[in-house]
């Protein structure tokens, strides 16, 4: 079975499934102990691991490059962010070719104009539905085998009829999946699975425009999935400020440090020591 057919067999499954933010490698690998089920390559984490805010400055080789890295620890699906598609239609059937290549199992594409802007910031614009209904059938069209998800930020600019009017005609150019970006209220997320009919995935975003919300909340307004984008970026980013607040402090070493052998099990030391051991052994 396909790693497609994998995803969208859990998105489909009465139980919530939840996908951890990823951007690297040690992110992919501690995700993958934890034993995720899913993982969610998120635009803005990797924009933040390169010192760039998520305002549209990362690049598609940037994420393809960091979704490829995330695969070397990662065996199950992994759902990728390509914010805009990058530009128009044909960069848009592109950018699905190349995130395929490079390993992802869904891609999602938002309305947005180029440069996009974190969906949980202000002062957001969008393209014409019809034109973004352009993008999701070239999307369609590019895919070998991923699943297409179609994410619109309409709330914020059009007003929530708006977004789920724009959501069902998403739908209609063929994605399989949608993303009603930042729900205003508890209201309108229960409202937006009812509302499109078809599997909705919800950004979980700590301190973002959304209201706070349960795993069983969500599984009983009928969402099929949860993205936590923050959910290893925000953490590594709270512990290097712990750490540095210690540093400065006059501490030289902070106690929430792993040490060298904890940190290289966590990406495979084990399996590449005994790769080394066997090809010795076959040389001796």
């Amino acid at each position: 079975m396909s790693d497609a057919s994998v995803l969208s067999g859990l998105l489909r499954r009465e139980r919530l499934l939840v996908a951890p933010g990823v951007y690297d490698g040690l992110s992919a690998a501690v995700a993958a102990r934890a034993g995720a089920e899913a993982a969610y390559v998120s635009g803005a984490a990797v924009s933040a691991a390169e010192g760039l805010p998520d305002i549209g400055l990362t690049t598609v080789t940037e994420i393809a490059r960091a979704i490829a890295v995330t695969r070397r620890h990662l065996d199950v699906p992994v759902i990728a962010d390509a914010d805009t598609g990058f530009g128009d239609e044909t960069n848009t059937f592109r950018t699905v070719r190349t995130y395929e290549d490079a390993g992802a199992t869904a891609v999602q594409i938002e309305d947005q104009v180029f440069p996009k802007r974190c969906g949980h910031l202000d002062d957001k614009s969008l393209i014409p539905a019809d034109e973004f209904a352009l993008k999701v059938e070239a999307a369609v069209a590019a895919r070998r085998d991923a699943l297409i998800v179609a994410r619109t930020d309409a709330i914020a600019v059009e007003g929530f009829d708006a977004a789920i009017s724009r959501a069902k005609s998403y739908l209609a150019a063929g994605a399989d999946v949608l993303f009603v970006e930042a729900p205003r209220t508890l209201d309108q997320v229960e409202a937006i699975p009812a509302a499109v009919g078809a599997p909705v995935i919800f950004n979980v975003v700590p301190g973002g425009k959304s209201p706070e919300v349960t795993r069983e909340q969500l599984e009983r307004f009928g969402y099929a999935g949860a993205i936590l984008p923050a959910a290893t970026v925000g953490a590594a980013f709270g512990a290097m400020t712990e750490a540095m607040a210690d540093i400065a402090g006059g501490s030289l070493v902070s106690g929430s440090v792993a040490g060298p052998r904890v940190l290289f099990e966590a990406v495979g030391l084990g399996e590449w020591t005994a790769r080394r051991a066997r090809k010795e052994q076959a040389g001796a």
